[in-house]
């Protein structure tokens, strides 16, 4: 017996199928390339540049001593504290550096 490899053909004389199929593997890389080149694009241009930086608390605040933190909030120059006591509800807003009460606004029950 004779061990010898069948002769390679000329790209040229391959059947048509083989033809096509070679083309259409050709332009799957070629689409998947773009496709992670795309990616890989807007990851870079959508992910925030740097994280923004947090706003400042005070050490403490001044709490009046009959009400109880319930909640609290955060602006710009200020802290908001939903609180709740014998009195009722009330919205105590704080100044963020000092920590002093600024207002107390009276939470009524909705109707």
């Amino acid at each position: 017996m004779s061990d010898m490899a069948p002769a390679p053909q000329d790209p040229a004389t391959l059947p048509p199928e083989l033809r096509f199929l070679k083309w259409l593997v050709t332009a799957l890389a070629g689409t998947m390339i773009i496709g992670l080149i795309t990616i890989v694009t807007l990851f870079v241009i959508r992910l925030p540049k740097a994280p923004e930086p947090r706003p400042a608390l005070p050490e403490a605040l001044q709490m009046p001593a009959e009400l109880t933190a319930e909640a609290v909030t955060m602006g710009r120059g200020w802290v908001g504290v939903v609180a709740s006591g014998a009195a009722g509800e009330e919205f105590l807003i704080f100044d963020a550096t000092s920590g002093a009460l600024r207002q107390r606004i009276p939470v009524k029950p909705g109707e």
